[in-house]
């Protein structure tokens, strides 16, 4: 199926590893060129130079970090003298925390404020013009289960990721009239670098490994009873990038499985 999205521009933050990585080649196996974020220079670049090969397209890495607005300044500025702007920015980066609400500092809430919901803001709001003026685009924020069905040992993550749900509803209303489709992905289990060290931290000292720890998970919380990979959540990811998804307008979309409760 043709998607409607060769030649377009993207910005995937994130885009180094996990479920970045795989939109990243999603997009690009569609004739994308790509705009890059992650913190690691080195494993960006191998992974710019790997979808260069395989696909043929344009790929810019800068290294940066979301959760520093001067970072994403300088980001902004590289995907506007690399491309002139973008159609379509996947706000994907992110990470799990551990810790309690009463023994968390403010500084570990202000972090992950920075990282899940400021660095959406702040790229919307400066790449969103340049969207508009090229005739329209997307907006896709990458957020989670937990912001709907919280897991218990990281509070602040559930806190954030509802925050980026309800910023994605209510930039939709604001720039749908501008051509601008914006919505949420909400993905369940995904084995992803960031499950697995999870994973590590809570079976520390522990009899029980970490693998079997994760596989426990799948099958006590998914009916599908295993973890994704992250490909299939990055070809969904895609479908709402594209034109074919042309009425998917400020909804969040659950991509777990079967995990979500709905009495919750």
């Amino acid at each position: 199926m043709d998607l409607g999205l060769s030649g377009k521009v993207a910005v995937v933050t994130g885009g180094s590893v996990g479920i970045g990585r795989a939109v990243a080649r999603g997009l690009a196996a569609e004739g994308v060129h790509l705009a890059l974020c992650a913190r690691n220079q080195e494993r960006l670049s191998g992974v710019a130079d790997e979808i260069r090969q395989a696909f043929g397209v344009r790929v810019l890495g800068v290294a940066a970090d979301v959760s520093v607005a001067a970072d994403l300044e300088r980001f902004v500025e590289a995907v506007g003298a690399e491309y002139g702007g973008a159609d379509l920015l996947i706000n994907n980066a992110g990470t799990g925390s551990e810790e309690t609400i009463l023994g968390a500092p403010d500084e570990k809430w202000q972090h992950y404020w920075e990282l899940h919901v400021m660095a959406a803001v702040r790229l919307s709001r400066a790449l969103a013009p340049g969207m508009a003026a090229r005739g329209g685009g997307v907006i896709l924020n990458n957020a989670s289960i937990c912001a709907s069905q919280p897991l218990g040992y990281e509070p602040i993550y559930n806190v954030t990721k509802a925050a980026l749900v309800m910023f994605s509803k209510c930039l939709a209303n604001e720039l749908i009239a501008q051509g601008i489709r914006v919505n949420a992905l909400s993905p369940g289990l995904v084995m992803t670098p960031d499950w697995q060290k999870t994973a590590r931290l809570l079976t520390e000292g522990k009899e029980q490994t970490w693998e079997a720890y994760l596989e426990n998970i799948a099958h006590e919380n998914a009916p599908i009873g295993r973890f994704a990979i992250p490909e299939e959540i990055a070809d969904f990811a895609v479908f709402l990038c594209s034109p074919r998804a042309s009425y998917s307008v400020g909804s969040t979309y659950y991509v777990d499985g079967g995990w979500l409760n709905v009495t919750t």
